[in-house]
């Protein structure tokens, strides 16, 4: 992405931003975020329908060979009635259908809602089946009505969408949110004059990913139920490199690995000059969420990308209610709610997930990586974020499941990630990448892996990144770089070194000498030092004197802080 093209983005976050926080003042985020993402969802269908609409138009007038929609002018007896063909032939369903475009009803599309949303209430709006006039109660029932109109006409959208009605928005309000978004071109986006080469999916996915993270921020703790941050996602994306095979999340949030993957599979594409669509067919979409409101969002997520996506029948727990129960997926990703105290259920006592060891009631992080490790096909790959605790907890026997996992050569890789990374938490993190097959050669996304049978490889990357703001840590993209670089030399060639402080590689017997603890600040050891080439005797001198001076400053403070004392009558 160009300058040009980031700057356009950036003035629409800021811009879109400023219209939404203005139901700040009447809503919490957890709220306002319903109202305007289903907004930015509703605005976004009625694009693409828009779009599929104007290059269907241009198909029917057009008699290049073998066109098969051309619809000939002579075929018909005037101007009008060739118009009315046309306009008839617009609003034939399987047209949109065979684009993967959403069908939006008349009175669900944007040009409708905006125009019916500026009448007065009470105004007749249209007649419904029986002949009776609807009128307009609300503009948020007018939303409403607009979103249930394209949940009933698409069948991968069932259950999906939420009305915004019962949040009680003003009219004004919601005016003010419809028009900000009218006034922005999505289809057709021009900077300075310039057009730019930005899709409406690409823009609107760009926005709807942006509130997320600003809702998150809103929100703090309870937003990190449905958001991981952007650079983290990125990070195991890049390193697992799922381009290819079934991708599953079983904690999945908002669907935030599934758009990092998206993304990734297309600069994968352009990079070996692949065509991005066709390489997107050769990936699946498996998740699963327990909050409902949560599942929502990741379903409207992937719709306003056009990722085609399987997310089970409904919002269920993962572990009492396996949407996937058949699943074994080529890449396994997640970032599960740390040490969730409240997860076990007598009916898991004995469950086949627990391969390598009954997890701790009070501690669900080794119930959700036995679950991944569960689905995860034979060549499959894993990654899977947890609190540092994991890496060496021995309470409730985690430890004794972590020991069977590193024998049976499971654990890939360990990466201790710095503090502050998170907006819900403070509490340390990690890393597990875990395979079933350490033999080498390709992996499911083609890639040629070396033989790395009793090896683990540990990264410390706890003083990488910088600070963003006073609270927030985030990643570079060098900072990315250099970690996914270093594992990705390490599983595929025999070039890889040792970085004392941050990488080392490690077989089982040094492990099992530190108990299986998997901390990666045991085995990489310490940085090197910078060369000093500053003289011993030099450098005793200078320090000396240095301390010399300090010495006698504190002297001089402890008199100052006597005499001052001695002046209020407290001698010493």
């Amino acid at each position: 992405m160009d300058n040009t093209e980031q700057q356009f983005l950036k003035a629409l976050e800021d811009k879109l931003w400023k219209a939404a926080d203005k139901l700040r003042n009447n809503l919490d985020a957890a709220n306002y975020k319903h109202v305007v993402l289903g907004l930015i969802f509703l605005k976004y269908v009625s694009d693409a329908f828009e779009e599929r609409q104007r290059e269907l138009l241009a198909l029917f007038k057009s008699d290049a060979e073998d066109n098969i929609y051309y619809l000939p002018r002579e075929d018909y007896d005037s101007d009008a009635e060739y118009e009315q063909a046309l306009e008839d032939e617009l609003e034939i369903l399987d047209y949109y259908r065979e684009a993967n475009v959403f069908w939006v009803p008349k009175e669900a599309r944007w040009s409708t809602l905006k125009e019916n949303a500026a009448l007065p209430i009470g105004s007749v709006l249209w007649q419904n089946s029986k002949g009776e006039d609807v009128r307009l109660r609300s503009v948020g029932w007018l939303i409403d009505n607009a979103l249930e109109a394209i949940e009933k006409n698409n069948d991968k959208l069932k259950g999906v969408l939420e009305g915004i009605s019962r949040f009680q928005v003003d009219n004004d309000k919601l005016i003010g949110l419809i028009n900000s978004f009218s006034d922005t071109s999505f289809t057709q986006p021009t900077l300075d004059g310039e057009a730019l080469n930005l899709r409406s999916k690409d823009i609107l996915g760009h926005v709807y990913e942006y509130f997320l993270g600003q809702f998150a921020l809103a929100e703090g703790k309870q937003g990190g139920q449905y958001y991981t941050p952007k650079s983290i996602v990125s990070l195991i994306v890049e390193m697992l490199e799922p381009y290819k095979g079934r991708v599953y999340d079983p904690a999945m949030g908002s669907g935030g690995f599934f758009v990092s993957s998206d993304k990734f599979i297309e600069e994968h594409a352009r990079e070996h000059h692949y065509d991005p669509t066709e390489q997107k067919k050769n990936v699946s979409i498996y998740g699963q969420e327990s909050n409902p409101t949560t599942w929502r969002l990741a379903a409207m997520n992937m719709a306003i990308r056009g990722i085609d996506f399987n997310f089970g029948k409904k919002n269920a727990d993962s572990f009492l209610d396996d949407q996937h129960p058949d699943l074994r997926a080529d890449f396994v990703m997640a970032n599960p709610p740390f040490n969730i105290k409240d997860w076990w259920h007598e009916s898991l006592a004995e469950d086949v997930r627990w391969q390598y060891g009954t997890p701790p009631k009070g501690n669900a992080n080794f119930a959700w990586l036995q679950h991944m490790l569960h689905h995860l096909a034979p060549v499959g790959s894993m990654a899977l974020l947890l609190a540092n605790g994991s890496m060496s907890s021995n309470s409730g026997g985690e430890g004794e499941i972590r020991r069977r996992l590193v024998e049976k050569d499971l654990v890939e890789c360990i990466v201790a990630l710095p503090g502050q990374l998170f907006t819900n938490t403070q509490i340390p993190a990690c890393i597990w990448f875990l395979t079933r097959d350490k033999t080498g050669g390709l992996s499911p996304n083609g890639v040629e892996k070396r033989r790395r049978k009793g090896e683990v490889l540990f990264i410390d990357a706890r003083q990488q990144g910088y600070m963003r703001d006073r609270v927030l840590r985030d990643f570079t993209r060098e900072d990315i770089a250099r970690i996914t670089d270093t594992f990705h030399t390490w599983q595929r060639t025999d070039a890889f070194e040792d970085v004392p402080g941050f990488c080392a590689s490690k077989d089982l017997a040094a492990i099992e000498k530190h108990d299986f603890v998997l901390t990666p600040g045991r085995y990489v050891g310490a940085a090197a030092q910078e060369e000093d080439d500053e003289p011993f005797a030099d450098k005793m001198a200078r320090l000396t004197a240095q301390l010399k001076e300090q010495f006698e400053e504190s002297d001089r403070l402890e008199r100052e802080i006597k005499r001052n004392l001695g002046g209020l009558g407290y001698e010493l």
